[in-house]
Formats: C-alpha cells, structure tokens, sequence
C-alpha cells in the first residue's frame, strides 16, 4: 500500500515539474511587447514603453518563441560514450519537445573501441536498475556510425534510454542512461 502511494506521489511530482518546465518556457508577454514577465506598464511586461521589437526583453534575454521539431545528439559533441553522464545531459538540455528527434552517434564497434547500443526500458523500476530483461533494443553497435540512429519522441511518455552493451555495464557504471519526458510546443 505505502509503495503504490509513494509511486503515484512521484508520479504526480514528475508532471507538475513537466508542466512547470513547459510553462515556464512560454512567453507570457502581449503580442506587441517582446518582454517576458508579468509586469503591466512599468518598466517591463505587457504595455513598457520600453518595447523595441527586436525580440530582446527588459534583461537583454531572447524572447522564447518554439519553433518546429528539432534534431538534438545525444551528448552534444560528446556523442554516446562510455563515461560521460547522459543524465546530466538530458537534465541541461531539456525540454524535449513531441516530435523531436534524438541522434545517437557513436563509433561502430572495432579493436580500438568497445561496441554500443541503444536500448529503450518499459519502465522506470528496469531503467533504475538498469535491467535489460524487458528493455527493448532499438539500434545495434552498427547503426551508430556515420550520421547516428535516430528516434523520433512520438508519444507523451517517459522514455528511457540505455546502452545495453557488456549486460548492463554501461548503463550501470558508465553513466550511459538518461531519461525524457517530452512536451508540447506552445504555439501562439
């Protein structure tokens, strides 16, 4: 009883801190002010006299206007290696947004580099533990190279992702696992 309450609380927690990020990258300005905040008419918000339309707002910081899906690789330069902590990565590069595609790039297996790949977990409980028992392959060591694997975040759920290489290892010890949870643009 205390496990499934503890669940459905981090659960509850998991969307409201999605919603809170998604919100809090909508600007919330009129159309004719290009300042984010919520003052109105004095200094900065809706109705400054300050508006100069150049997509800068009161602190000089850009306007967030969403634009269509993305193409993001997964570790930046970093690509997807042993030893460099992807859940980092993901937690500075989100938000994630429906439709965005995810670029895994790493070396095709050979006698100077160890083989990865990319697994994607069913549930938060296997990616924790980095149990592969129901994770799904979903790129080989070979499908890597070149211009990387891609997937597409379609749906509105978890997704957990994991190098499955040496049973576990590197999702265990290497730091090859991350999480994301995708969201929906605002249009406006």
């Amino acid at each position: 009883m205390g496990f499934a309450f503890a669940y459905r609380l981090i659960l509850v927690v998991a969307v409201a801190s999605v919603l809170g990020i998604s919100l809090a990258n909508k600007d919330w300005g009129s159309p004719n002010s290009n300042y984010t905040g919520w003052g109105w008419g004095w200094g900065w918000g809706w109705g400054s006299s300050k508006s100069n339309h150049t997509g800068q707002g009161f602190n000089n910081h850009p306007v967030n206007e969403t634009q269509g899906p993305k193409k993001i690789i997964v570790g930046g330069s970093e690509n997807w290696h042993f030893g460099f902590n992807y859940s980092d990565w993901a937690f500075n590069n989100a938000p994630f947004y429906f439709n965005d595609t995810l670029v895994f790039k790493y070396d095709p297996p050979s006698n100077s580099t160890f083989p990865h790949s990319v697994y994607l977990f069913s549930d938060r409980w296997s990616y924790l533990n980095c149990d592969l028992k129901r994770a799904k392959m979903v790129a080989n060591a070979t499908q890597g190279g070149g211009e990387g694997f891609e997937f597409v975040l379609k749906r509105w759920t978890p997704y957990y992702f994991a190098c499955g290489e040496r049973n576990g290892f590197h999702c265990k010890v290497g730091g090859m696992r991350f999480m994301v949870m995708p969201l929906f643009r605002w249009h406006y």
